[in-house]
């Protein structure tokens, strides 16, 4: 494995250990963690259609902005239900990144900013 992609997935593996420590502390159900850990895969769905869509949905769902404002919005207007969906997000984006599976290029779903999977 190349220098920067072992930091770059070490890096992914500790956003991934805190955000399971800070989802502790919240004390909301493992059980929701468990259900929903998956459900951003659901945005791997234009990969249906083809890779410059499946891309481009792809990386909306697993980029950290998206779940950093669900964050701020569950934190700004004090609507504790979203936080934990918002973490479980973060979780979810920094496992598949520690695992390997970086944003895609609209080349084919293998293809990644981390490497070429498999």
């Amino acid at each position: 494995m190349k220098t920067i992609t072992y930091i770059l997935r070490s890096e992914a593996f500790a956003v991934f250990a805190a955000a399971a420590w800070i989802y502790s502390i919240v004390g909301a159900s493992w059980w929701l963690f468990l259900a929903l850990i998956l459900v951003p895969d659901v945005f791997m769905a234009g990969y249906f259609k083809d890779s410059r869509l499946g891309a481009l949905l792809y990386n909306a769902g697993h980029t950290y902005l998206a779940p950093a404002l669900l964050l701020g919005v569950s934190l700004s207007f004090r609507l504790p239900a979203l936080l934990p969906i918002a973490i479980i997000w973060i979780a979810h984006i920094s496992m598949d990144r520690a695992l390997g599976f970086g944003l895609k290029l609209d080349t084919g779903f293998k293809d990644t900013h981390l490497g070429r999977l498999g």
